[in-house]
Parts: C-alpha cells; structure tokens; sequence
C-alpha cells in the first residue's frame, strides 16, 4: 500500500502568511493551478497508480483534492475531519508580526487555545492506521494541512523530517507489516518544473 500525502494548494492567507488552522479559506487562483500541475505530475507517473483521494474537509484541501480527483478520474471520498488542520485558538487569522506584537516572540508557548501536539498526532496516527487496515490493497491520496502533516511526519519519523511542509508538495508513505517507510518526502518537482518554464 502507498499513501500520497499532499498539502492544499496556496491561499490568500498563505500569500500574506497568516495562520490558518481551521478557518476555511479557499485556494486562491495559483494553488488551483499549482493543483492542477500535481495532478499532471500523477497522470504521467508510470511508476504508481492512485486508487482515491479523500481530503480533510476543509474547503483548501476539499478543492485540491476534486482537482486532482477529476484530473486522474478516480474518487473523491467522503472527508476526514481527523485530518484537519491544528486549531490555532486566538492566533488564527494572524500575521507573524501580529502575532509577535500582541504576544512577543515565544506566543506558541502561551495558552492560546491551540491544539496540543501531541493531540495532533494522535489523530493523525488513528486516520493512518485505520486507513491501512480498511483499504491495505489501494494506492491512496491524502489532502490536508502542512501543521498536521509535520506532526504526523514527528510521530513517525522523530527527528529526520524536518523541512517546512509546502503548498502542493508530495510525500509517498509505503506500508509493510511493521512501520510506514519513507518512498519520498517534501517534493515540489511539479512546481519548479513550472517555474523553470516561465524563466
């Protein structure tokens, strides 16, 4: 079994950096076309076949994953809401230097309502776990959130990933009967391959 892990394209509060946790904000025009060149990627792919996708249920990662969906003509299942993105608390909405000004440089520190970490992970776990058991002989899509995904990746890997998570990148999770090994990790191919392009 391989799970591809996928964050959502780029929204508007990715663009200015504000902290979206599970406010639901739409992708914006480049991250349905940053979408769309995954998409492309996976279509050409000879080397995997991808059975569905499901998603967090958040619109960023509902919309990602029915573009790429529709592009490789295979379904979009019901979504997970265990694959939500951290809940920030007070601090969603927020720029850094809002962040900063209102709280100082240590505010993930403070008690702002956010998700604990290890919550996080749990849940994330809980969603990998049951997604082996229930489909061990499909090649699946997961669309969600660059918070969840580091944690995930923490949980799983401890200190060896430890990259910011970005929009439209691809991680490739293979399971054996003993642990979930690490076929690729972080990559956004589709996306420079398009910048290069443009040059």
């Amino acid at each position: 079994m391989l799970v591809g892990l996928i964050r959502h394209g780029l929204t508007d509060w990715n663009a200015v950096g504000r902290i979206q946790g599970q406010s639901d904000i739409p992708l914006n025009e480049e991250g349905r076309r940053q979408a769309r060149l995954l998409a492309s990627r996976l279509q050409g792919d000879r080397e995997h076949k991808w059975d569905f996708v499901v998603t967090s249920g958040l619109m960023r990662a509902e919309e990602t994953g029915k573009i790429i969906a529709d592009e490789l003509d295979i379904p979009l299942l019901d979504p997970d809401h265990r694959i939500k993105e951290r809940a920030f608390g007070q601090v969603e909405g927020m720029t850094a230097l809002e962040r900063e000004s209102k709280w100082g440089q240590d505010w993930n520190l403070l008690e702002l309502g956010q998700e604990k970490d290890e919550d996080i992970r749990k849940r994330a776990l809980a969603f990998l776990e049951e997604l082996g058991e229930k489909y061990g002989d499909s090649n699946v899509l997961v669309v969600t959130h660059g918070g969840l995904l580091a944690q995930l990746f923490t949980a799983l890997y401890q200190d060896q990933c430890t990259q910011r998570i970005g929009n439209l990148s691809l991680t490739i999770l293979e399971k054996s009967e003993m642990e979930w090994g690490l076929r690729l990790y972080n990559c956004t191919r589709h996306l420079e391959e398009m910048i290069e392009e443009t040059k």
